[in-house]
């Protein structure tokens, strides 16, 4: 303890001498992250332990699509479909394709969900995971026509379907070709004979809150969220009145009755499991 309290007082001083100087960190970055809520400092290891939730506070971290499916899927079940679908610059919006190429590169993604089969405690299904990581999860043409497919596959197979939604809405670059998205994941929803089960997560805004999001046969969401169609000050200024503090959230929607039930992350995959054995029961 001593010997970094005669280190922190050196930094200290070498920074008021210097204020540009380069002071070496004693724990680099990486080993912890700070909660957005609560502002504590918490271990990676502990923060992935505990499926991305604040040990403190119990704040839902924003996850990859990925990291959801490999938290909510049985191992090695899940098999991905359409994975070399991608979005190309139809309209020629400027500076499109690189936003498009940055995505990919950060994400390792083709586009803003992963459509797939898999297994929930040993319950089949198909799921389409968005991710907000990729272009905040914007709803592309090719977004709309990979959900569409999810849907088409979960009818043939005769298995439910879950839809993890994460966006800020239809994506602009691409103009009416992501909007007409919004009618065409609706309709193909609406015609399904099979359970669909929506998780709505933080954010979930936009075309898509407009669309496929609040079409499930049963509607879930994380704590907390953000569910809403226009922004909070866009609508403040449009009424001309303050709006309350859990207005769009999760426990809001709860309490005016649109959505089913508030999952805590750590919980879904046995919610998810408990639903499917139940209508499968059902179903006979």
């Amino acid at each position: 303890m001593r010997v970094f309290e005669i280190r922190n007082r050196r930094n200290h001083i070498l920074s008021k001498r210097n204020p540009k100087a380069v002071v070496r960190k004693e724990i680099p970055d990486y080993v912890f992250t700070n909660c957005p809520k609560c502002h504590v400092s918490i271990p990676n290891h502990d923060l992935m332990q505990n499926g991305y939730v604040c040990c403190q506070c119990g704040h839902h971290f924003r996850i990859s699509a990925r990291e959801r499916i490999r938290q909510l899927c049985d191992e090695n079940s899940f098999k991905e479909i359409l994975k070399r679908k991608r979005t190309t610059n139809i309209e020629g919006f400027e500076g499109y394709d690189e936003k498009l190429e940055k995505a990919r590169r950060s994400t390792g993604m083709e586009e803003a969900v992963i459509c797939g089969t898999g297994k929930i405690e040993n319950q089949p299904l198909v799921l389409a995971v968005m991710d907000s990581h990729f272009m905040m999860g914007s709803m592309s043409m090719v977004v709309g026509e990979k959900i569409t497919c999810a849907v088409e596959l979960s009818q043939k197979k005769q298995i439910p379907l879950l839809i993890v939604c994460t966006s800020g809405g239809a994506r602009m670059q691409e103009g009416m070709n992501a909007l007409v998205q919004m009618a065409k994941t609706a309709s193909q929803i609406q015609q399904s004979k099979e359970l669909v089960i929506t998780c709505l997560t933080d954010p979930t805004t936009g075309g898509v809150s407009a669309s496929f999001a609040f079409l499930g046969d049963i509607i879930l969401a994380e704590p907390k969220a953000l569910i809403g169609f226009a922004g909070k000050r866009v609508i403040e200024q449009t009424i001309g009145e303050k709006l309350p503090d859990d207005f769009q959230s999760a426990e809001q929607l709860l309490s005016c009755g649109m959505i089913d039930a508030i999952v805590d992350r750590r919980q879904l995959r046995h919610t998810l499991g408990t639903l499917l054995r139940m209508h499968r029961r059902k179903m006979g």
